[in-house]
């Protein structure tokens, strides 16, 4: 088993040993480490050798711990150290025979050799359409069939964009949708949530829109930052409600 630093895989839903796991929940697993973390960033990288999930005989990726593990290390070594992703493979090859390494310190970034791109040092740059999924990536990703999708996108729960395609997001709400479903909570009960969240959305949106109206475009550049830092105080204020009503305290 391969060791990782300090620093857990995220606090989301995390895989036992033997557990497998898919690509959807694997993103939200590491999404409180790794927030810009993507489908096609995990694809990239499985597509680079460094990580080798198993498949299901329809094509659906599945993640073991040890899959997870590995990948929260790759991403570390990016994230932290930028070294490419050749000496992250080497370094993790390594790992994996027993060998005892030292984590590779590549100091100034030196410019590429003969031969050489920024790709083939630093791995190909996510596109910036990456916060978008398409109707199929979605599909895999949750491990649901169209009927499922059709049914939640009726009860309001998903909603395409204008251009068909779907807010990366909504990998989030689709997994745990699926995760809910299995003690016996259905998407039609569900609607309340998404109501609850909707009048939310709708709170912030009042006190941010005087923002986005602005003659100055200073101000109105902070409104995406006011946005966010009142949906992240609305989600926690909603977490202690919750935990509240029922009594829990939650890790």
């Amino acid at each position: 088993m391969l060791h990782t630093p300090s620093g857990g895989a995220g606090s989301g839903t995390a895989a036992t040993d033997g557990e497998l796991m898919s690509i959807g929940t694997v993103l939200n697993a590491l999404r409180d480490e790794f927030p810009d973390i993507t489908i096609s960033k995990i694809r990239f990288l499985e597509s680079e050798g460094l990580i080798e999930p198993q498949r299901t005989p329809s094509g659906y990726r599945k993640f073991s711990a040890g899959d997870i593990e590995r990948l929260g290390h790759v991403l570390r070594m990016q994230r932290d150290h930028y070294l490419p992703l050749k000496v992250i493979r080497e370094h993790l090859d390594a790992l994996e025979r027993g060998e005892e390494v030292r984590l590779p310190s590549m100091g100034r970034q030196r410019d590429p050799g003969e031969g050489e791109s920024l790709v083939d040092l630093f791995g190909e740059p996510e596109a910036p359409t990456a916060a978008r999924v398409g109707r199929a990536e979605l599909l895999a990703a949750a491990e649901i069939g169209e009927q499922e999708l059709e049914e939640w996108e009726s009860y309001g729960l998903i909603a395409p964009l204008p251009d068909g395609a779907y807010d990366a997001e909504t990998v989030t709400v689709a997994t745990l949708v699926v995760e809910l479903g299995r003690f016996g909570i259905e998407p039609r009960h569900l609607r309340v949530m998404k109501a609850a969240a909707d009048r939310e959305a709708g709170l912030v949106d009042q006190v941010v829109a005087p923002l986005r109206r602005h003659r100055n475009p200073q101000t109105r550049a902070h409104a995406e930052a006011r946005t966010k830092e009142l949906a992240g105080l609305a989600v926690k204020l909603h977490a202690a409600l919750v935990q509240t009503a029922l009594g829990v305290r939650l890790p």
